[in-house]
């Protein structure tokens, strides 16, 4: 397996972006030990991605950069929109000499109709997300569509759910983005979503059912990580869980609950976890 561990942003700061917060997220998750960091882009792409080289660069960090659309761009009722944007964001990854963009990128958060997905809803979205595999493919940009829970959107909540999107657009640049947050509410297990992707899954969201310290919760890591062995998955493994000690991440999350863990020590724990798993499969 070849794996690059990361950090998201929201490990260290709040998704509201600034120039000073984001490098102190560069600084600390090189400190810390993690290959990449993935940079939660602004819907305003207000975001100067020349500066932001530079300081990976110093922190000798990769990068990968994601985005969740805002309902101003939910795909079945702002197609337009949505293209605009993203392509916006796939411009962004680019001048960072970034070569992903994951995110939730099939709906708006906290967008609903009351049913589910529809089938002229699903080729809506199978029709901008070939306009923007296509505009990714001339930029060297692999695209990962990640699907997230009920609570929060109902259009793509499984694996299931994006392949059979990624499928209908025939884009060969479009993979799947999973969350062991949103897999434990959603999937059945955390094997087979996994073996169902095989190699379209590039990108894992790494967090425990309660955001905390993985190993701390009720996410089946044995059977997460055999699967990955057993797809010998090729990509990135990011750390995306929150501590109520980053000011303002309780409100930006719903982070209701205080954390046991500050942002630090969440960072250090679920590092040593998550490379301990990875080299027990090679043991």
């Amino acid at each position: 397996m070849k794996i690059k561990f990361g950090a998201s942003l929201l490990s260290w700061i709040t998704p509201l972006w600034s120039a000073e917060a984001g490098h102190y997220a560069i600084k600390k998750t090189a400190q810390t030990g993690f290959d990449l960091i993935e940079i939660l882009l602004p819907d305003s792409m207000d975001f100067d991605a020349q500066t932001v080289k530079k300081q990976l660069r110093e922190n000798n960090l990769d990068v990968t950069c994601s985005l969740n659309l805002p309902a101003a761009a939910h795909i079945p009722f702002y197609p337009k929109e949505a293209l605009t944007l993203i392509c916006k964001a796939l411009d962004k990854t680019a001048a960072l000499d970034a070569v992903f963009l994951g995110g939730v990128l099939h709906g708006g958060i906290g967008v609903f109709t009351g049913n589910p997905i529809t089938d002229n809803e699903k080729q809506i979205i199978v029709d901008v997300w070939q306009e923007t595999a296509l505009y990714a493919q001339n930029l060297g940009i692999t695209i990962g569509i990640e699907p997230i829970n009920r609570y929060e959107s109902y259009l793509c909540n499984t694996a299931a759910n994006v392949l059979e999107l990624i499928q209908k657009t025939n884009s060969p640049n479009l993979t799947v983005h999973l969350d062991t947050f949103h897999m434990n509410i959603e999937e059945t297990n955390f094997y087979d979503p996994v073996i169902a992707s095989g190699k379209l899954l590039k990108h894992m969201h790494i967090t425990e059912s309660n955001r905390g310290m993985p190993g701390e919760g009720t996410v089946n890591w044995d059977a997460l990580f055999k699967a990955l062995k057993d797809i010998d998955f090729e990509g990135n493994l990011v750390l995306e869980n929150f501590s109520s000690t980053v000011p303002g991440m309780q409100q930006a999350v719903s982070l209701w609950q205080t954390s046991l863990h500050n942002a630090e020590e969440l960072a250090l724990g679920s590092l040593e976890f998550i490379k301990d798993k990875t080299a027990n499969l090679n043991n």
